[in-house]
């Protein structure tokens, strides 16, 4: 017996449709304190004579950082008729560091959507990706993460 689809036209209409933008002014406490907050006591984040003599010329934000910005609300609002979800994971790509001063725009939309079977059954795979980017337009990170979600026997 074969599973129908879940997958809806408004979810297809959905695919590649970006949230507003919000801009998320980056301060140098801010850094300071999210690296003292994860215990990362690399000086290129909170030291700012040796992060001045380093290849950064100045201080920089841990990548990590990025997940602590603000997004923008969804235009487009799509979500699974599944009730269980499960965290499929996140894949990074990092192009330019942050720095103090800095305005990241940061916007996600969806960027595909595919269903498998499993062994929990009919299985829907939605993955969004959150884009930042700097004042000067230039994309600093793109974030892919992917849910899964599922009807539970």
């Amino acid at each position: 017996m074969t599973q129908e689809s879940v997958i809806t036209d408004e979810m297809r209409a959905a695919i590649n449709v970006e949230s507003e933008p919000y801009v998320n002014d980056i301060e140098k406490g801010a850094i300071i304190k999210f690296a003292e907050a994860i215990g990362d006591d690399n000086p290129l984040f909170n030291d700012e004579e040796a992060a001045r003599n380093s290849r950064h010329g100045g201080i920089v934000a841990p990548p990590t950082f990025l997940r602590s910005m603000k997004s923008g609300p969804n235009t487009v609002n799509v979500s699974s008729p599944y009730p269980a979800n499960l965290d499929g994971g996140s894949e990074w790509d990092y192009f330019e560091p942050v720095r103090p001063g800095d305005r990241i725009t940061v916007t996600n939309y969806l960027a595909g959507v595919h269903e498998r079977a499993g062994r929990l059954g009919n299985m829907l795979f939605m993955v969004r990706e959150t884009k930042y980017v700097n004042q000067f337009g230039t994309t600093v990170a793109l974030q892919r993460t992917t849910g899964i979600s599922y009807q539970p026997s």
